[in-house]
């Protein structure tokens, strides 16, 4: 039998690759960082992680988790309520929802996990899930697995929303789901005006707060920070896997009696083993960190401001952003993966996105801005971009 679908792949592979999207992974050899060593040896500037705060080789997180190893050993060999439920697991829970400013938080391996696992257990076919369209693949996963009516309104459209919690009135209870930063446009949803609409039809809002954390709000509380609203949102999903230090991990965190659920019948909660007390252990160094001072979140939000004032000038289409997303328009799925290998021949480490990850017709290089660049990378960055741009076209 696996001769006629081997054919079946080869085929399926040989088409991804002739129309441009196939997706190659580059091996890295170093820590991540402002600038990493690949493995052909050359260094290059990493603009396409999710190292939004440069905490990924921080010296003090990596003491904590070495700590961690010495006091807690490597890993728990369990899930969390047979034996692996550690008191540096409840001191992260703890730290994440004083960080939020909410009641009680649930830890997962990762947000993928938490997205995946926050449906089912909460509601039923006499409720509604009301999403984002641009919403996360793991959200929209999630809700796949629960058996709630299903709506979807336009990316950020509040007319749209509306009528979409209209048609869901004779539902018991209404669950609007957002990502705060969307990840492939770096656009912040519009949350205030959600969160009223959610009041005014008397419905829960959940937020995915992945690529928001760390970055939007002064002090890197994420969109309900952003829009005054911390401790105004039922649920909030997110990652240590980006700006909270770049490893791995998850969270839900929100009110108490949601939590509580979770722990009772969240699957990937229930069925997957505990992270690694390193990783709990970093991540309580993080939030102390982040507590006390907000020189990585400023230093961010200007490195943002510079690189998208320095591109538009230069005459690239950029998206407007108020994150550390800035999506370089080719629109073309072949212009974007052969403009990134020129990019890549010139020292600059980024990516190109193109459909199945974003829509047909809307190929983009995805630039992530980090508080580890330094002004110098930035202007080599946007040197290289021009010199791109002029060899493909893309400038006059």
């Amino acid at each position: 039998m696996y001769a006629d679908f081997q054919r079946f792949l080869q085929k399926e592979i040989s088409d991804i690759r002739e129309a441009g999207l196939y997706k190659s992974e580059r091996v890295i050899v170093s820590p991540q960082g402002a600038e990493i060593e690949v493995s052909s040896g050359k260094k290059v500037l990493n603009f396409c992680a999710n190292n939004y705060l440069g905490l990924s080789n921080n010296p003090q997180l990596i003491a904590a988790a070495k700590q961690a190893l010495d006091t807690h050993g490597y890993g728990m060999s369990s899930v969390r309520f047979i034996c692996g439920t550690g008191d540096l697991h409840k001191d992260l829970e703890r730290k994440i929802a004083e960080f939020f400013g909410t009641e009680d938080t649930i830890l997962y391996a990762a947000c993928f996990d938490a997205n995946g696992g926050v449906f089912e257990p909460l509601l039923n076919d006499q409720d509604a899930i009301i999403s984002d369209s641009l919403n996360h693949a793991s959200i929209i996963d999630g809700v796949r697995l629960c058996k709630a009516q299903r709506f979807r309104y336009e990316n950020a459209n509040m007319e749209d929303l509306e009528k979409q919690l209209v048609a869901a009135k004779d539902c018991r209870f209404k669950l609007v789901v957002t990502d705060g930063v969307f990840s492939m446009d770096g656009n912040v949803a519009p949350l205030d005006k959600i969160v009223a609409l959610a009041n005014k039809y008397n419905a829960m809002v959940m937020v995915d707060e992945s690529h928001s954390a760390g970055v939007v709000g002064n002090t890197g509380r994420g969109v309900t920070e952003h829009y005054n609203l911390k401790g105004q949102v039922e649920i909030i999903t997110g990652t240590l896997g980006k700006a909270f230090g770049g490893a791995i991990g998850g969270f839900t965190t929100g009110k108490k009696e949601i939590i509580e659920m979770l722990r009772q019948k969240s699957r990937p909660y229930l069925f997957s083993n505990s992270i690694p007390p390193l990783v709990a252990a970093a991540g309580i160094k993080m939030v102390e960190m982040m507590s006390e001072t907000n020189e990585l979140q400023d230093k961010l939000h200007r490195n943002t401001a510079y690189f998208m004032e320095k591109m538009s000038k230069v005459g690239f289409d950029i998206k407007p952003t108020a994150s550390a997303i800035c999506a370089v328009m080719l629109y073309d799925a072949k212009l974007a993966q052969d403009f990134a290998a020129k990019l890549l021949e010139e020292g600059i480490y980024v990516i190109g996105f193109s459909f199945p990850v974003v829509p047909k017709g809307l190929a983009r290089i995805r630039v992530q801005l980090s508080a580890a660049h330094e002004i110098e990378h930035l202007d080599k960055a946007i040197a290289a971009f021009e010199k791109v741009g002029k060899e493909t076209g893309v400038l006059k």
